[in-house]
This record gives C-alpha cells, sequence and structure tokens, in this order.
C-alpha cells in the first residue's frame, strides 16, 4: 500500500505550472488547474506549502 505523501496538493501544483508555460503565463488561462489545487488545499485543509500560492492565483479568477 502505497504511502500518502508528504506532500499533498504537488500533482496539481505542478498541473499549473505546466500550464501557466504552455499559455505565456496567464492565470486566466488555467482556471480548471488552479480551481483543482483550491479543492485539493480545501480537503488537506491548507496544510501542503503548495497552498500558499492559491490565493494570489484566485484573485486572477473572473467574477
Amino acid at each position: 500500500m502505497p504511502q500518502p505523501s508528504k506532500e499533498p496538493c504537488k500533482k496539481e501544483a505542478c498541473d499549473i505550472q505546466a500550464c501557466l508555460s504552455k499559455n505565456n503565463f496567464l492565470p486566466q488561462r488555467c482556471m480548471k488547474p488552479i480551481e483543482l489545487l483550491n479543492s485539493c488545499c480545501e480537503k488537506c485543509d491548507f496544510k501542503s506549502t503548495h497552498c500558499a500560492s492559491l490565493s494570489g492565483l484566485l484573485k486572477q479568477k473572473p467574477k
């Protein structure tokens, strides 16, 4: 049985980085992976270092 990762949400954070680099670093084009990271952070009570940058990314979300 695999051990749980010491760093939850790492995959989601990496997916955002990949999306941003493919899309000229425009967060507006990467809302789906940003939302997935947000969901992951909520599940782990924001106990991942990858959740720290989330608030800045969520500010990019169109209202």
